[in-house]
């Protein structure tokens, strides 16, 4: 069940990240469209984190979701800084809304297990949502940003990313 749960919020981010308004479905997401997929992204891990210290009762699994929390909120401060410093805003889309939509049904799912099933679910989820982030912001939204500042701050936060992605596939191969 985890296994398919797992797929199907893989899959499921995949489609929400090739939903798109009609200018990005031309042109490609804007760098403020990606700031927001982006900063989105990053506060639904908060949210599953938040979960995962209210639910389970695994040490590693409740140090994992602190982790998520203190790097996702550092990060998506980063972002607001350089935001302010070039007076620019993020601009809501669809696929922004659609990864909201995912995750919301996602969190509603999980809420409802318990213990190490819980803790086998949201292990599976943050590798496989680490993976599909990782994948996303190294191929597609790095090659895509015009404003430096920002494609060095995505850089930087993919290398802590993909630490993330690391110590989550540690956590699948240990609660199985």
């Amino acid at each position: 069940m985890i296994r398919n749960l797992t797929r199907v919020a893989a899959a499921a981010l995949l489609a929400s990240a090739t939903i798109s308004a009609p200018a990005m479905a031309e042109e490609g997401p804007t760098d403020m469209q990606i700031a927001h997929i982006a900063y989105t992204a990053g506060t639904l891990d908060i949210r599953y984190a938040h979960l995962a210290l209210a639910k389970s009762n695994n040490p590693e699994v409740r140090k994992f979701a602190e982790l998520m929390i203190q790097d996702h909120a550092a990060v998506n401060d980063l972002a607001v800084g350089l935001l302010t410093k070039l007076g620019a805003s993020p601009e809501d889309n669809a696929t922004s809304q659609q990864l909201i939509a995912d995750a919301s049904a996602k969190l509603n799912a999980m809420a409802q297990m318990q213990g190490a099933e819980f803790d086998r679910a949201y292990a599976a989820n943050e590798l496989g949502y680490h993976q599909f982030v990782n994948k996303t912001v190294e191929t597609a939204f790095i090659p895509a940003v015009d404003n430096k500042e920002f494609k060095d701050l995505l850089g930087q936060a993919l290398e802590i990313f993909k630490v993330h992605e690391q110590h989550a596939a540690h956590m699948v191969r240990v609660l199985k």
